[in-house]
């Protein structure tokens, strides 16, 4: 029996308005080609601009005729085509960096076009497998909820008409509608978790109940609004401690327990743009470990190259970059990876640890700008002996990761003769003694 679509089109009358523009991601499956219907008769009715986004996901030979089937349905129906071939795929998590690599385009896109929507065709069952799934992996409180049929970006809308429908509701309209589609075989394939909640499990859950979809959405609903409510107040104390994507420990660790593990997946969701697809609970409790952890420098990584570190009382997430060591011979002036710059200058009236007077004759020219090397020592101006420039870093409280890329000078026999910002050798001159060259650490 066809179910009745007058709440689908109701919501998208409710949300989508006249000379609206509106980005449609469609493959060419059912569900897509449901949707690119519905959107259709809407537009009949009153004027909309419709984008059909296709991507070609290049894994499977037929990709390349449903290519052709989408762009000639979008053209017999006087609509926008554009579209976007993955040429490779970088990392082994396929799913994931194809969801990436689709979201860019489409955000491309309603730049391209100005457009205020992405619609897209994921549907009730669509919705219980994905909170199934995080239920096992482990996820977040808004992990938990699935998805919306409303989300809210930077500057544009995410709408999914279709959530109160099964797979069944949509394969019936196109059946009743005379709607062509094309079929992924893929999608029948038990190497991909999600198809086996779909295979299995699904059915299961509807000889239960068949409406067992709206169950899940109310499930998903209520979550959504004690997550709301938790994040508000969480948001209130996470301004407190944390400013400029920087953690401060101290304050962070005064809160009630609940409060810091909603506040490290605040700071997730900031960070992934709320894509919690790469997340699990694993990764905010081994964040909550490090950040109880009396070790100084600690860091670990997580996902999408990106690294969790603490240093001293501060925390922040960073894109992964690893840093290449460096070995460049000073002349005049030279411009640091750091950002930062090396001058040699005529007079400077100061003998701060951003200065550094040589002379000659107790150095071996030409001299080099370079990053630590295991086992760097400095003997230290006025003290005895050498020190490891390894503890240095640490007793001046050096980030764990501006070490790596932090510039040593060293003669041309490799003497450490200045750690710029932080300690001079035994080689400095004082103001008042004799040098025949002066440094300046900007």
């Amino acid at each position: 029996m066809l179910k009745d679509f007058k709440e689908i089109n109701n919501f998208i009358k409710d949300n989508i308005k006249v000379n609206d523009t509106i980005v449609l991601a469609c493959s060419g499956g059912p569900d897509s080609m449901c949707l690119l219907d519905l959107l259709i008769k809407y537009r009949n009715k009153i004027n909309i601009n419709i984008i059909l986004a296709h991507v070609h996901h290049n894994v499977r030979k037929e990709s390349d005729s449903e290519y052709i089937f989408v762009k000639n349905y979008a053209k017999e129906n006087n609509i926008i085509f554009e579209s976007m071939k993955i040429e490779k795929y970088e990392n082994k998590n396929f799913e994931s960096e194809a969801r990436d690599k689709r979201y860019i385009f489409f955000k491309k896109l309603i730049d391209k076009y100005n457009a205020k929507y992405l619609l897209t065709a994921h549907h009730g069952d669509d919705l219980i497998e994905t909170i199934l799934m995080r239920i096992v992996r482990g996820s977040s409180l808004k992990g938990y909820c699935g998805f919306e049929s409303v989300t809210k970006k930077d500057n544009y809308i995410i709408l999914r008409p279709l959530i109160t429908l099964t797979k069944q509701d949509i394969l019936e309209y196109n059946k009743v509608n005379k709607i062509p589609y094309v079929n992924d075989y893929t999608n029948e394939l038990d190497i991909h978790t999600r198809n086996r909640y779909r295979k299995y499990i699904l059915p299961k859950l509807k000889e239960e109940d068949l409406n067992v979809n709206l169950k899940f959405l109310k499930f998903s609903e209520t979550l959504l609004e004690y997550n709301k409510y938790i994040q508000n107040n969480v948001l209130n104390i996470k301004k407190k401690v944390y400013t400029n994507n920087v953690l401060d420990i101290n304050k962070y660790l005064k809160q009630d327990e609940f409060i810091q593990k909603q506040i490290i997946n605040s700071i997730l969701s900031d960070v992934y743009e709320d894509d919690i697809t790469y997340l699990n609970s694993s990764h905010v409790k081994n964040i909550y470990n490090l950040l109880a952890d009396t070790k100084p420098n600690i860091c670990i990584n997580l996902p999408k190259s990106k690294i969790a570190f603490k240093s001293y009382n501060k925390f922040k997430i960073i894109d992964k970059c690893e840093k290449d060591a460096y070995n460049y011979e000073f002349k005049n002036e030279l411009m640091l990876p750091n950002g930062k710059i090396i001058k040699k200058v005529k007079e400077e009236l100061t003998n701060s640890n951003y200065v550094c007077r040589l002379s000659f004759k107790d150095i071996k020219l030409p001299l080099y700008v370079r990053t630590k090397q295991d086992g760097d020592t400095i003997e230290v101006m006025n003290m005895n002996g050498s020190k490891k420039v390894k503890d240095i870093f640490i007793n001046s409280k050096i980030p764990m990761l501006e070490r790596k890329d932090w510039p040593i000078l060293v003669d041309s026999e490799n003497h450490v003769l200045w750690i710029p910002g932080i300690k001079k050798s035994k080689y400095n001159k004082q103001i008042n003694e004799k040098c025949d060259i002066i440094l300046k650490y900007y």
